[in-house]
């Protein structure tokens, strides 16, 4: 098994013999990051082969994960014994963080055996620092009016270089900014402890910072550190909102006050936060970089994607996507014959109007197995199981236009033709069931049921 160490202060320069030459801009591999946020993810390194690997705990929880392997030239020789690492902790291998030229190296060397999505609200935004420096262009014209109304009702303001006398200050600001926004300051949450492990080891994390005042108030701070030798990474920026115009003035003279080596400023994801994400974009990034997650498929995940390419023809990607989002061994019944899996069905758990409900999903029988009773066989188990969860009814969109499928389900119970709108944390695409014959057909369990107008179903996984 790799020998893993966990991240300490006095790791940073071994860790950075990696990190400063790469050309990923993934602020994930800062090393500051790493250090601060030690409590949450348990991060640990190892040096693989003439690789940095690191590992840590996705979401602070039990599983655990790689991020890309970072040095020169092809990493995916190091796959095998990150699997077998992996698998000692009795997981399967997911590696994070995977940049669009690391997932090419893994499905190269490894065809097939991976599915790979990357999460939009964890994608890092990426600007030309000479933009954020100094905001010409019409599409910055907005930003700088926004300037010149700070600086005209506030002329007293000044900038001033973050140092440790103004930590206090920082907190203080940033406490009472999520009293306001969160409504509550008795606990410190994950953001603010990282923001105490920074302060306590500023300068040996290599973090930079600055302030904005207005007279002897502090009205909001910045700090980051690098990612590499050209990318500077912005951990955090707070301000007072009362002060109209403090994030963006702060924004600009933070990164005019930059060392001129860094021409890119990662200002990291936007977690999906609908706000955030505008005011991101307003800055026009120059890229999003991506953050590829890779799970290693089992036979029965292998099975699954390989039966749907052939029946439906779907993109690898949306494939990807259900099974790194949806699938469960558990929910995907299937059928063999001649000794090989041959036909599959997916039965999901939603909540509706009339009560819980299945819905059955991705039916399919490999070409080779058809007209043997394989898909009538899973239904027949999908609908007793259905009945023994305490559903009150079954559902499944036929595919539109096949009317043999749609007299197919009615022998099994099926009826009906209703719009059904799905609604997920994700949004991910159940299916429509909206256009002409893209209808839901719907089978009671147990007691009879009326059709209703609508199906309006919430995952309830």
């Amino acid at each position: 098994m790799i020998e893993f160490h966990p991240i300490r202060l006095e790791d940073r320069a071994t860790i950075e013999r990696y990190t400063m030459p790469s050309e990923i801009c993934n602020c994930d591999l800062a090393f500051a990051n790493m250090f601060c946020w030690l409590p949450v993810y348990h991060s640990a390194w190892a040096e693989i082969d003439g690789f940095l690997v690191i590992r840590f705990h996705i979401d602070g929880g039990e599983r655990i994960g790689y991020m890309q392997p970072v040095g020169p030239g092809d990493f995916t020789p190091v796959i095998p014994q990150l699997r077998d690492d992996a698998h000692a902790h009795g997981q399967r291998l997911r590696i994070i963080g995977l940049t669009d030229e690391g997932r090419e190296m893994i499905r190269r060397a490894h065809p097939g055996a991976f599915a790979f999505e990357s999460d939009r609200n964890l994608e890092d935004y990426v600007y030309n620092a000479a933009d954020l420096r100094n905001l010409t262009g019409q599409h910055y014209q907005p930003k700088r009016n926004h300037i010149n109304r700070f600086t005209d009702e506030y002329p007293d303001y000044r900038y001033e270089e973050l140092t440790p006398e103004r930590f206090d200050e920082c907190m203080a600001l940033e406490c009472e900014w999520r009293k306001v926004h969160e409504g509550h300051t008795t606990e410190l949450c994950a953001e603010q402890r990282a923001m105490h492990r920074a302060f306590a080891h500023f300068e040996a994390l290599g973090l930079q910072g600055g302030c904005i005042y207005v007279g002897d108030r502090l009205v909001a701070f910045t700090y980051g550190s690098a990612v590499n030798d050209h990318t500077f990474d912005t951990h955090v920026e707070k301000a007072d909102t009362r002060y109209d115009g403090a994030f963006t003035i702060i924004n600009k003279l933070f990164a005019q006050h930059l060392p001129e080596r860094f021409t890119l400023i990662n200002r990291e994801e936007d977690l999906g936060i609908e706000g955030l994400r505008r005011a991101k974009l307003s800055y026009r990034p120059a890229f999003l970089q991506h953050k590829f997650t890779a799970i290693r498929l089992h036979p029965d995940e292998l099975f699954c994607r390989q039966l749907w390419v052939e029946a439906f023809g779907d993109e690898e990607a949306f494939i990807d996507s259900f099974l790194m989002r949806y699938y469960s061994r558990r929910r995907m019944l299937t059928a063999s014959c001649d000794g090989k899996p041959a036909a599959m069905l997916h039965l999901l758990p939603f909540e509706t109007a009339f009560g819980p409900a299945a819905y059955v999903y991705g039916v399919a029988t490999a070409a080779a197995y058809r007209h043997r009773g394989l898909a009538t066989g899973l239904l027949q188990e999908a609908i007793r199981r259905a009945e023994a969860e305490g559903c009150r009814a079954l559902f499944l969109i036929p595919t539109p236009g096949d009317d043999h499928l749609r007299a197919f389900y009615e022998r099994l119970g099926f009826s009906g033709a209703v719009p059904a709108t799905f609604h997920s944390p994700d949004g991910f695409d159940f299916g429509t069931g909206t256009a002409e014959n893209d209808l839901a057909m719907l089978r009671p369990c147990g007691e009879p049921l009326s059709l209703p107008e609508r199906i309006e179903a919430t995952l309830a996984l």
